[in-house]
């Protein structure tokens, strides 16, 4: 009992916080060792790139995304802007067509984004394909930050980075702030070791080369679509000067909503991204992706509460003072992770609780996410999280 005690708190430490030391401390031999890696000089030989934002039913956005789009810098005669509506409703389509700088590809029928993402692919001819949402604006440079690194043979895709706007006064979504500034961090250290472990869909390119439509069933189409490029050997890099910055979620339901859903989709690319779990053909890369991605979406909520009820049964049995501290300390933040759930319900906004709240949601909704896809209930349709 005490073995299965410790083993599940240290993997519960390594999955948060043990992993960001280790890398950092890789990252740091790494760099001692053969320098920092360099962001290659492509000699102003730009590649060109075709632009890509699936909108559905983005009318009160999808001005405002063009003409932040437009503002964006590259070379005008290597760049193409496409625009995918299949299934908008309202005047999303219209509100397109007055900007001639733009293609637009819209149909009727409404079949989720990754078909429309799979349907615009089929008629790029540049070297680079960038995705990026309709309701997420992108900083000048971000199309400049992004394809320089392809200058790199060995790179085939490139994340950018998702931030998160949260107001001073924020409610327990200030927790989501918070998860991605410390998510930029140990991106940055993936990508400086190797790789970056899957690319955010709020930004992301790839070599038009090496993309592979994922099934059409797929719930996180972005990241399947990039670590597909990793599993035949190629570098996904992490670029934090090419941003994308959305408004937080409404409301700590609609976060929940969002996260249930990228469970769902994280165990189903576990499934569909077995080679990446041996060692023995990229050890690096398969390292990064079990530390990463493959803890939190698996056994690390349960082993939360494993460690819980064991730490409980020891202390009742007179375990002693480490057992008994240790058990404090979780009940301390579970309280204040109740705290902050009843400050959320009456709208009382004290940051310090939202934090352990958000942490606790976010690993309720791995488990929410596990039973939604065993059950098959998850549909890949994208169901819109409303926004701040």
């Amino acid at each position: 009992m005490i073995i299965a005690f410790w083993l599940s708190l240290f993997l519960v430490f390594y999955t948060f916080f043990g992993y960001g030391i280790l890398l950092y401390a890789l990252v740091k031999i790494r760099v001692a060792i053969k320098g920092r890696r360099a962001i290659p000089d492509n000699g102003g030989n730009w590649p060109s790139l075709t632009l890509i934002v699936a909108a559905y039913n983005e009318e009160d956005f999808i001005v405002e995304k063009i003409k932040n789009t437009l503002q964006l810098n590259y070379p005008a005669d290597k760049v193409q802007l496409v625009f995918v509506t299949d299934g908008s409703s309202d005047r999303t389509p219209e509100l397109i067509t007055a900007y001639p700088q733009i293609k637009l590809m819209h149909q009727p029928g409404r079949s989720g984004k990754i078909a429309a993402v799979h349907r615009a692919m089929k008629e790029v001819t540049t070297d680079i394909a960038v995705f990026t949402d309709a309701n997420t604006f992108l900083n000048k440079d971000a199309l400049v930050n992004i394809a320089r690194h392809y200058a790199d043979p060995s790179v085939g895709a490139v994340s950018g980075e998702k931030r998160v706007s949260i107001e001073d006064v924020a409610d327990a979504t200030a927790g989501e702030g918070f998860y991605w500034k410390y998510e930029s961090k140990l991106k940055t250290w993936d990508s400086e070791l190797y790789s970056v472990v899957g690319a955010a869909g709020e930004l992301f390119s790839v070599r038009t080369s090496l993309y592979v439509p994922v099934e059409p069933d797929t719930i996180l189409d972005d990241f399947m679509i990039s670590m597909l490029i990793a599993e035949k050997g190629y570098r996904i890099v992490y670029e934090p000067m090419a941003y994308a910055t959305e408004s937080g979620s409404e409301n700590i339901k609609e976060e929940l909503k969002r996260k249930i859903r990228i469970a769902a989709g994280g165990i189903q690319s576990i499934m569909r991204l077995k080679p990446l779990l041996n060692p023995f053909k990229q050890f690096t890369l398969t390292f990064q992706y079990i530390s990463h991605r493959v803890l939190r979406w698996t056994v690390t909520p349960f082993l939360m509460l494993l460690a819980l009820l064991l730490n409980g049964i020891i202390v009742a049995d007179n375990g002693g003072f480490i057992y008994t501290a240790l058990l404090a300390c979780q009940t301390l933040f579970y309280g204040f992770s109740l705290l902050g759930f009843i400050f959320e319900k009456r709208q009382i906004k004290i940051k310090p609780f939202f934090i352990p709240y958000y942490f606790c949601m976010m690993n309720y909704a791995v488990i929410a996410g596990i039973r939604r896809y065993i059950k098959g209930s998850q549909s890949a349709v994208w169901e819109k999280s409303k926004r701040k």
